[in-house]
Parts: C-alpha cells; structure tokens; sequence
C-alpha cells in the first residue's frame, strides 16, 4: 500500500468510526508535530495503528502516553489513572486557600499520587512549597517520577500505602484524590476496560481510604493545618460520619465542581 492508499484508509477510519473530528486531530499532531517535516509511511502506518486503537476504545491518552493536566503534560500509561478535570479544580481551591492561610515555608503531601499530576502541579504553581507523595504502586511511583523530571519539579516520592511512608514526619497539609468508587458501582466501559482497578475502587462503600487518610491524618499534620480531598457527591454522608469520628472540632467544608457535584472537601485542623 502507497502513502497515499494509507492516508485515504486513515480518513475512511475515521469517517467510519464517527470519531470526533478534533480527537483525531489532536492524534494527528502529536505524532506529526512539526509543519514542515516530510510524512513517511512508516508514520501514517504508525497513525492508523493509534487511531485504530482509538476506535477500538482504547482512552486516547494512553494511546499517545499523553495527558494535559492544568497546562501541564505529563505521561500516562495503565499503571496511572488519567487525570480528571475535577481534579484540576481540587489543585485550584488548595493553592487558593494554601495562599491566604499560611505564611511561612509550607509542605504538602500528596496520598495516592498516580501520575504525580497533584503533587507536580503544585510545585509548579508554587515553587516555595516543599512537596511528597505516596503511592502503593511502584509502576505508578516510575510514571510520576519521569513526569517530575521532566517538568524540573523537586518531588519527594515516597512508596507504601497512603500514610505508613509518612512515619516521623508532619506536614501542613495533605492532598488526595482517593479511590472512591463502591464496590459494585458501574461505571464507563472504556474506564473498566483500561484504567487501573486498584486506582478506582473504594471498597464496599467507597469510604475505605477517607477512613484510613483522616485516622492517620494528625499523626503525620502540624497542630495548624489542613486536609484537602476530592469526593464523590454519592459518598458525602458517610464522609461527614468519619469526618465527626477524627476531626470532630474542625471546621470543614464542601464544594462542588463546575458542574454542580460536590466534588471536593476541606477540613481545617485548628484554622479559623
């Protein structure tokens, strides 16, 4: 098959698939990403063999090991969860309230960090800030790893699950995006399909990792501090009950997303 043969299967593909129009663009450019370069057909090949996965499914972030998380790239593959834009909206709020509450050098620990899309964001954003994160998974520590270096972000990382790698150590404030999703919740096909599982799932009642942050939450926070989570609105009572159990005479606070969901929580330990 000549070149020109595969560029009209790409289109037919395409046409075929009812694949937006801008999805296959965005594929085209990152494989094709300089103007003037001269178009092999080992690289169409390379195209249809990506949109072809696409079609099939396959999340287009990982089929271009590619994710934009608040104006940062970073790798992504099936050991890390693709990156939400609700979460974007997580980072937002705690570099806000970060902002206006503390004064001197903060550290900030990130639990379950992934791809290290919270913990990185937040040191670009803020340079000053003294970051960690945690994960169980090693693979996902390697992904999160080769995205700092990449982005020059000063990360320590930190394997084990969520706060046991955190012995000795006080921070003034802890970010998480848990896993929270119910045991028998149903969810996308092409989330079940590629996504990390352990990434996703929250136990029985998608509360199993709340309780375990927030029991363990002093012992690794400064007297002064603050906890900053994101949710599921379907979780929001059974997170207030644990909420009431470990920080029973903290102010908190919910929020909802762009959408109207409640999305994320704040809990300020000791901060009017």
């Amino acid at each position: 098959m000549d070149k020109n043969e595969l560029i009209l299967s790409s289109k037919l593909k395409l046409r075929q698939s009812n694949l937006n129009e801008q999805l296959a663009d965005n594929l085209y450019k990152c494989l094709f990403n300089c103007n003037n370069q001269i178009i092999t057909i080992d690289m169409i090949e390379e195209y249809n063999k990506k949109l072809t996965k696409i079609i099939k499914g396959e999340p287009i972030q990982y089929v271009i090991s590619n994710a934009n998380f608040y104006g940062y790239d970073l790798q992504v593959n099936n050991d890390v969860l693709i990156p939400r834009f609700e979460t974007e909206e997580l980072v937002y709020y705690t570099l806000k309230y970060i902002k206006s509450i503390f004064n001197n050098k903060i550290s900030i620990v990130d639990i379950g960090t992934g791809s290290g899309a919270i913990a990185i964001t937040l040191k670009k954003e803020m340079p000053e800030l003294v970051v960690y994160a945690t994960d169980i998974s090693d693979k996902a520590i390697t992904v999160a790893q080769k995205n700092a270096s990449a982005l020059n972000a000063d990360i320590t990382f930190l394997s084990g699950d969520m706060l046991k790698p955190l012995e000795n150590k006080k921070f003034d404030v802890i970010i998480s995006n848990p896993p929270y999703l119910k045991k028998e919740q149903e969810i996308e096909k092409v989330v079940i399909d590629n996504e990390p599982i352990m990434a996703l799932y929250g136990g029985i009642d998608g509360l199993k990792y709340y309780k375990k942050i927030l029991k363990g939450a002093k012992k690794v926070l400064k007297k002064r501090s603050l906890i900053c989570l994101e949710i599921s609105e379907e979780i929001k009572e059974g997170i207030e009950k644990i909420i009431i159990k470990y920080f029973n005479s903290s102010r908190y606070e919910f929020k909802k997303d762009m959408s109207g969901r409640t999305r994320m929580l704040f809990i300020f330990n000791n901060i009017e």
